[in-house]
C-alpha cells in the first residue's frame, strides 16, 4: 500500500516522479475558467455543461470524469449564501411588495445558478482530474 506525502496543495505518491504531478490549485483554476486543467490551453467545454471528449492541445482524455451532481449541490450551497442575506436585506431596507419579491427572487436564483453551474462543474473535473479520480490515474 502506497503512502501518501502531502505538501500545500500537492499530492506526492513516493514513486511518482515529479514529471506526473498535478497541482490541485492549478486544476481548479483552469477547470473554473473552462479551460483544460491538464495544459490550460484549450477550452473544457464543448458545449454548455458537455465536456469535450479529448482536450486538442495536450490530448487528455475526458470521458473519464464523474461529476453527476455535485457541482448542482455546489451550486445549490453557494447560491444559498449568497442570496439569503441580499433577500433579507432588500426586504428590510425596501419592502418590495410581494409580486415584485415572487418575479425578482426566484429569477435571480435562476441566472446566477445558470451562471456558477459551468465553472463550478469546470472546477470538479479539474479535482477530479488532479487526484486522479474515476479513471484519470
Amino acid at each position: 500500500m502506497a503512502l501518501r506525502r502531502r505538501t500545500s496543495y500537492i499530492a506526492i505518491m513516493p514513486d511518482t516522479p515529479p514529471a506526473v504531478i498535478r497541482p490541485l490549485r492549478l486544476a481548479l483554476r483552469r477547470g473554473f475558467a473552462g479551460r483544460c486543467p491538464a495544459c490550460g490551453e484549450a477550452k473544457l467545454f464543448g458545449r454548455f455543461l458537455k465536456p469535450v471528449p479529448r482536450c486538442p492541445a495536450c490530448g487528455q482524455d475526458w470521458s473519464h470524469h464523474r461529476a453527476d451532481d455535485l457541482p448542482a449541490y455546489l451550486v445549490i450551497l453557494i447560491l444559498g449564501h449568497l442570496m439569503v442575506p441580499v433577500v433579507v436585506e432588500v426586504n428590510r431596507s425596501f419592502e418590495p411588495g410581494l409580486v415584485v419579491q415572487m418575479i425578482l427572487w426566484p429569477l435571480a436564483a435562476a441566472v446566477l445558478a445558470l451562471a456558477m453551474l459551468q465553472p463550478v462543474k469546470g472546477a470538479v473535473i479539474g479535482l477530479q482530474w488532479a487526484r486522479r479520480m474515476h479513471g484519470f490515474g
